[in-house]
């Protein structure tokens, strides 16, 4: 979609007189940023969240803390409760529940105790408006692999109780709810072991509808992703993939996915990873290749344990890399949100980072850089009315959708 500058930068542009053409358009991208309600939906944890060594209120090494989305504009952000894959025994799924039930923990710990005063819990979307308005910043909470539950179908409710506004159906590997787009030869996966989604799956997502929790199909493998839009009640998100079309690698969707999901009312989050939005330079390729040999996981293999010290090592690495061989940026991620607008509109778009799991591009690489996504779409002629749907007014709007559906179906329990 060719989209032109406003008429009045348009016209400066031509007149050579006025402001400077760049410094008034940075001065309307400001003043629409503070405006709308910016939104984040996927943000990393690591298991010592929320404790003396990260303290998510003070700056620090991660890409997401308070300080940082102060000072970028990010008004809130989904911390995601993630669990690894891994064999699917009884002491692995107890050693899951726990390292979710820990996870949700820390980010209640976040809110309720160490800054209350300046960002607050939100379960659901008039939580998020309140404590906007309020002046604070907003902490959700996602599920990343329904891994997390094992076989244990009450724990969707426990989930929801405890404040998971959406629900992640898979992650890397097969679990026993649906097929991922990156089946694990480690943990023995064919190509697909269920065709999509299980048996057990259909009854999972029945409660999640049930509950009243978003239905996440990033990570899923695109039978898997078609049958939840098939199955579910209420519209999905993918809460960090963006599209196939411009960059064809597993977590993004097509466009015959992306159009399922506009009829079914759901909202795709376009994500801002680097190697998702725009292939590497061959030398930027070849560095980081190097790097994941070195470090012991190469394409192909998993580390069987990461541990906070492996992230910290990673980052550090990805760095230096960074610096030498710079990677795709903004530019390169707002051209897919521009594909995925013209494709399905601008009602089933949003806007994710994978911060501190793998995502950053160039120019929006932590949160203290969120106003340069906006300043983007601005440069491309988006109005304030479309920053406002793609930044958080979509999510929001399936948010509620979803309780409405949550209400009719314990409406007729």
């Amino acid at each position: 979609m060719k989209r032109l500058l406003p008429v009045l930068l348009f016209a400066l542009l031509l007149s050579g007189c006025g402001p400077d053409p760049e410094s008034l358009l940075e001065e309307t991208a400001r003043g629409i940023h503070e405006r709308v309600i910016a939104i984040d939906t996927h943000d990393d944890i690591p298991a010592n969240f929320a404790t003396d060594e990260v303290n998510p209120c003070l700056r620090g090494d991660r890409q997401v803390d308070v300080v940082k989305m102060e000072e970028g504009g990010l008004d809130a952000a989904f911390f995601v409760v993630y669990v690894g894959q891994t064999e699917r025994t009884d002491s692995n799924y107890a050693e899951a529940r726990e390292s979710a039930l820990g996870k949700f923990a820390a980010i209640r710990r976040l809110a309720e105790e160490l800054c209350p005063d300046r960002i607050g819990l939100a379960t659901s979307p008039d939580d998020v408006e309140r404590i906007v308005a309020e002046g604070r910043k907003v902490a959700a909470i996602g599920v990343e692999n329904a891994y997390s539950i094992g076989t244990d179908l009450s724990l969707v409710a426990r989930f929801k109780e405890l404040g998971a506004g959406y629900f992640g159906l898979v992650h890397g590997g097969h679990n026993d709810i649906a097929d991922s787009s990156t089946p694990r030869e480690n943990l023995g996966d064919s190509t697909a072991e269920h065709g999509g989604v299980s048996a057990f799956g259909e009854q999972v997502i029945a409660e999640v509808n049930r509950v009243g929790m978003m239905i996440d199909v990033s990570h899923a493998s695109k039978d898997a992703m078609l049958d939840a839009v098939r199955l579910s009640k209420a519209p999905i998100i993918a809460s960090h993939s963006s599209t196939s079309a411009l960059r064809d690698v597993p977590r993004n969707l097509d466009d015959e996915q992306l159009l399922a999901l506009k009829g079914n009312g759901g909202v795709a989050q376009m994500v801002a990873l680097g190697e998702y939005a725009k292939a590497n330079s061959p030398e930027r390729e070849a560095a980081i290749e190097a790097f994941r040999e070195e470090a012991g996981f190469g394409r192909g293999r998993q580390p069987g344990v990461v541990t906070d010290s492996m992230i910290a090592a990673y980052f550090a690495r990805m760095a230096e890399i960074d610096a030498e061989f710079p990677g795709p940026n903004v530019a390169d991620f707002v051209d897919h949100i521009d594909h995925a607008v013209e494709l399905i509109g601008i009602d089933h778009v949003g806007i994710s980072s994978d911060f501190d799991g793998g995502g950053g591009v160039v120019g929006w690489n932590d949160a203290s850089e969120t106003f340069n996504v906006t300043l983007e779409l601005v440069r491309r002629g988006y109005t304030e009315e479309q920053i406002a749907k793609l930044w958080g007014g979509n999510l929001l709007r399936v948010w509620r959708e979803v309780e409405r559906v949550a209400a009719d179906l314990q409406s007729t329990e």
